[in-house]
């Protein structure tokens, strides 16, 4: 007995979409003279009485129907069937889960991180007192900021990869907090300093790596990069932010558990406020804390920056750039010539110098000054931390709204509030006698320098990209450059001059600011509009001269 053939195929051809033979894949069926056969259902051939195989007559079909399905079959579930032509291709590496764990995976990295770096930063001035340690190495930072950025990202990300350009750099990060446990100015000064050199090529890193998961999303979902990439950032930086808020949690638990027999020396009060000098020997500040309790909190921050490369290097998926090919693997100084060339050949950028500086000062002065001065002098150190999380979730939620609201009231409005809010402070600080007596005012003012503080970060990372659309990396370089040599600067003179002096300068990079922005905004409404309006801007650089 012969074995019964396979049931044949049926399928329909329409105008837009011809018929997919079940015995020739994608073959469209013709008429004697070669013409595409009409639309119908085509059915099987049949033999005639010769024996020979024949077309049998296409069965006609409304066309609405014929163009709502392109092909019915009923072969069995292994046929293999071809895809629309227009599909788009995609990386069968790369899905949504894929992408979305790899999102999460950085920003959890750096939330670890940061945990530990910023909370640790805060409390230089006051736990690292003796001899500048503090300050000193938190210039050291900056100036190892300063180089990394003009030489070393493009090369290290060249040449190790773009995922573990992270946890490698990540590993500068921990050697910081270590070096804390023997806070010795020499130490300090190195860690410092390989910290600033390895973070440029970290926070590059997780730009690419981020912007580079929203291209292949975007190409999955058919959405727009822009739209993706804003998301992805956004979501990043919503975790990031919150790093204040635990890593203040952390230390001021752990510092508020000195005994209750630790206290100041039988000298004189402490001059706390605008008086406040750090080399002054009454400034006592904040009551010296137990070695035991400081070797602690030093451990749980040294333990979270190692969580933090932990959870990057074993979670996080290498990836391949787009431009891998053209990376360049030797040290170049392009970007320093560009960044010069940029600098002296433009106007904008030279008026916009003040104010990027200022963006460095002023972080600096709320980091290193105000805690010092303000806090552990009139409060304790351990209070720091409590005020910084007020400080953090004020600068996070501005950052995300203020984000949003400036294309209805654009820049203008925001640089002038932000200007009023933080010279009405630093008029205040000049005056004020802080005192445990004014412990709401401490958070008071906390929250109004983040809501400041955060219009500058985000504004003025916007008007860079806005501004400077076909010379994005030397415009970003100079950001970084002037940004970075604002905190190097606070941080060379926090230990020698006084508060009120600080306050002065804090005033002149201000009102200098404001005044080099407003001369831009004049000068760019009488250029002529361009057709496509202003560029939009994605959050690359934001926390980058922060370390």
């Amino acid at each position: 007995m012969d074995k019964e053939p396979d049931e044949p195929g049926i399928a329909i051809a329409t105008d837009d979409a011809p018929a997919e033979s079940t015995r020739t894949e994608g073959a469209v069926p013709a008429t004697d003279s070669g013409q595409v056969a009409t639309p119908g259902l085509l059915l099987p051939p049949i033999d005639d009485d010769d024996g020979h195989s024949v077309d049998q007559p296409r069965l006609p079909i409304k066309q609405d129907e014929a163009k709502t399905e392109q092909a019915v079959s009923v072969l069995p579930d292994t046929a293999v069937t071809s895809l629309p032509s227009d599909h788009p291709q995609l990386d069968p590496e790369w899905n949504e889960s894929k992408i979305f764990k790899n999102v999460f995976v950085v920003s959890a990295g750096f939330l670890f991180l940061f945990t530990a770096f910023q909370s640790m930063a805060n409390l230089q001035t006051s736990l690292n007192k003796e001899d500048g340690v503090g300050t000193y190495s938190l210039s050291a930072i900056y100036g190892g900021l300063i180089v990394s950025c003009a030489f070393l990202p493009k090369f290290v990300i060249a040449r190790v990869g773009v995922k573990w350009t992270i946890p490698i750099c990540m590993a500068g990060y921990a050697g910081y907090m270590a070096a804390n446990f023997h806070a010795v100015i020499w130490l300090m000064t190195i860690a410092g300093l390989l910290l600033g050199i390895g973070a440029a090529p970290m926070w590059s890193a997780k730009c690419a790596y981020l912007t580079q998961l929203g291209v292949k999303y975007s190409k999955l979902t058919k959405q727009s990069e822009d739209a993706v990439i804003n998301k992805f950032f956004g979501f990043f930086f919503m975790m990031f932010q919150t790093s204040q808020i635990w890593g203040n949690l952390i230390s001021s638990n752990v510092l508020e558990q000195k005994a209750a027999s630790n206290e100041t020396d039988n000298g004189p009060a402490p001059i706390c406020g605008a008086d406040f000098e750090a080399g002054a020997p009454t400034n006592n500040t904040g009551f010296k804390q137990p070695d035991e309790l400081v070797r602690n909190l030093c451990i749980i921050y040294l333990c979270c920056a190692l969580v933090a490369m932990v959870i990057v290097a074993l979670l996080l998926d290498p990836m391949t750039m787009d431009n891998e090919s053209e990376r360049d693997h030797k040290l170049s100084p392009k970007l320093l010539i560009a960044t010069a060339q940029h600098l002296i050949s433009s106007r904008t950028q030279i008026l916009l110098v003040p104010i990027t500086m200022y963006s460095g000062v002023e972080q600096a002065f709320i980091g290193a000054d105000f805690t010092q001065a303000y806090v552990s002098c009139s409060l304790g150190v351990a209070q720091v931390g409590y005020i910084f999380i007020c400080y953090g979730v004020v600068d996070a939620i501005c950052s995300f709204i203020f984000g949003r609201l400036v294309q209805y009231v654009g820049h203008t409005f925001f640089f002038v509030l932000a200007t009023l809010v933080h010279l009405g402070l630093q008029i205040n600080f000049l005056v004020w006698v802080p005192s445990d007596e004014t412990y709401v005012q401490f958070f008071v003012i906390a929250g109004f320098w983040g809501l400041g503080d955060a219009i500058i970060q985000t504004q003025l990372n916007a008007l860079y990209g806005a501004l400077f659309t076909e010379n994005t990396e030397a415009a970003f370089a100079n950001y970084r450059l002037w940004e970075s040599l604002g905190f190097l600067m606070t941080y060379l003179y926090q230990a020698h001059i006084r508060t009120k002096v600080k306050l002065y300068i804090c005033m002149y990079f201000l009102i200098a600011g404001i005044i080099g922005y407003a001369i831009v905004e004049v000068l760019e409404n009488k250029k002529p509009k361009k057709a496509d309006g202003a560029s939009a801007v994605r959050p690359l650089e934001e926390g980058v001269a922060s370390a």
